[in-house]
């Protein structure tokens, strides 16, 4: 019997052979990474985790912008692409789905890098980088649909996918917005 080195051991704890396709809290609590990359529980949403993800990043954004530097915001957003890169990695291994839905973290950071570098700004002007940010992130088209389907799969590169896809929508968001307000 071949086995996939990709794929969690059958030894792994809390783990079963089957796709966890609705994680619950227990599975959100059993591994630092699950926290992590299911942000914090925002992603166990069962309708639109993506958009939950999202909602969630942009509740936490508005409660630390008082407080943090553009400094902070550069160390925080680049440590959670390298820290959230791990997690989605071994998330996505142990529910054994390469993208689930469920894996938010890549929407909370790329959402973070549109707020910070759309900042200042008031409501209206969050509220349009969300709309733009959840529409890129969700049609897949152009960037977001090549980054989606070239990195899949198991292990560093599929959890670079899971990133990289919603940066593209990220990057798709703020060019509009760099368009729209020149």
């Amino acid at each position: 019997m071949v086995t996939d080195p990709t794929l969690p051991a059958a030894s792994e704890p809390a783990l079963n052979s089957a796709a966890i396709a609705h994680p619950g809290w227990a599975f959100l609590l059993a591994h630092p990474a699950h926290f992590i990359a299911l942000g914090a529980g925002s992603g166990l949403s069962r309708l639109a985790p993506g958009t939950a993800g999202t909602l969630w990043a942009w509740a936490a954004f508005v409660i630390l912008q008082p407080v943090m530097s553009d400094t902070a915001w550069g160390i925080l957003i680049a440590t959670g692409t390298l820290v959230g890169w791990w997690a989605c990695t071994v998330t996505a291994r142990h529910m054994r789905i390469a993208d689930s839905g469920h894996i938010v973290w890549d929407e909370i950071i790329a959402f973070w890098l549109v707020l910070w570098l759309v900042s200042p700004t008031g409501l209206l002007g969050q509220a349009l980088a969300f709309g733009l940010f959840r529409f890129f992130d969700a049609v897949k088209i152009g960037p977001m649909a090549w980054a989606d389907q070239r990195f899949k799969g198991f292990g560093p590169r599929g959890g670079f996918g899971i990133l990289l896809d919603d940066f593209a929508a990220a990057g798709c968001t703020l060019l509009v917005i760099a368009l729209w307000r020149y």
